[in-house]
């Protein structure tokens, strides 16, 4: 009787083609690959010429709001008492808390508002993404407004760009939003290299979170979590662009097809049927919250 061997196994392989065929970007996603790409030049650039870097100023501060809400939402689910978040024209920032556990709320300012910009830079693949990333924001705004509603600053700020999301949504059927989506996941992020690599690589900030983290633990320089923190800052950054490239697959016109139906702008073809459900759906979260306000 013959022998009989097993098919060899081709596991891997299917694998990995199958992996190669979710990262090959469509056209549209090229289109946004390529914004990106612009986008991160034109902040470089930006960031360092005087006067026209004023362009980039409200977003540089939106980023330093992500990071100090990154630092409260650690606290909170530690158990720490959240006094006060503070932004400041020189584009620092200060959350004030008592309580929490220092091992999670001291690198919480750097890697959640890596997190953030990475979930954004997904989100801006996709149209409907982007207006659910909006909302997303706007419950950051909500609690950004209570922690910090004794600082001018910060609702000036938040409120500026609330309105800017608001008016990007009725541009192009949201295609607008998606891109300043993109645009504000984009600078999370490398506000987020630059701000680890000029505080705690390039040079020791003894104010810094490294520095303050690094007295706590006692093992390791600034530095050293400086460069931790920051591959996972990269890491977070190459997911959001993998997310995106595997998540959202439609064609722009697809995208703009499906816009109509979820959220779309008062006017729309469809609006009339699904609007007054969504504004339902966002009274009952903005009631919800401003009921959790009233307990904190």
């Amino acid at each position: 009787m013959p022998s009989v061997y097993p098919a060899p196994d081709h596991t891997f392989a299917v694998f990995a083609r199958a992996a190669q065929d979710s990262l090959a970007p469509n056209e549209t996603q090229r289109n946004t690959l390529i914004v990106a790409g612009v986008y991160i030049i034109a902040i470089l650039i930006l960031w360092h010429v005087p006067y026209v870097s004023v362009i980039i100023y409200p977003f540089k501060l939106l980023t330093v709001g992500f990071h100090e809400m990154s630092h409260a939402f650690a606290g909170v689910l530690t158990c720490a008492h959240i006094h006060s978040i503070e932004l400041d024209p020189d584009e620092g920032g200060a959350t004030r808390m008592s309580g929490g556990i220092p091992w999670i709320t001291l690198p919480a300012g750097y890697l959640g508002s890596s997190l953030i910009g990475a979930a954004l830079i997904a989100c801006g693949f996709d149209t409907n993404a982007s207006k659910v990333a909006s909302l997303v924001l706007a419950v950051f705004f909500i609690f950004t407004l209570w922690w910090a509603r004794k600082n001018l600053l910060s609702w000036i700020l938040i409120l500026g760009m609330a309105g800017l999301i608001v008016a990007f949504w009725f541009i192009a059927n949201g295609v607008a939003l998606r891109y300043l989506i993109l645009f504000i996941g984009v600078m999370s992020d490398m506000y987020v290299l630059w701000d680890v690599i000029d505080d705690t690589i390039a040079r020791k900030v003894n104010g810094s979170d490294a520095s303050a983290f690094s007295d706590i633990c006692g093992c390791c320089p600034s530095q050293a979590w400086g460069v931790l923190w920051l591959l996972i800052a990269i890491a977070f950054f190459a997911a959001g662009v993998i997310v995106g490239l595997v998540a959202f697959k439609d064609s722009a016109a697809e995208q703009a097809a499906d816009s109509k139906h979820f959220l779309p702008v008062p006017g729309q073809s469809g609006a009339l049927q699904t609007l007054p459900a969504s504004l339902s759906m966002l009274a009952c979260a903005a009631l919800t919250g401003s009921v959790l306000l009233r307990r904190w």
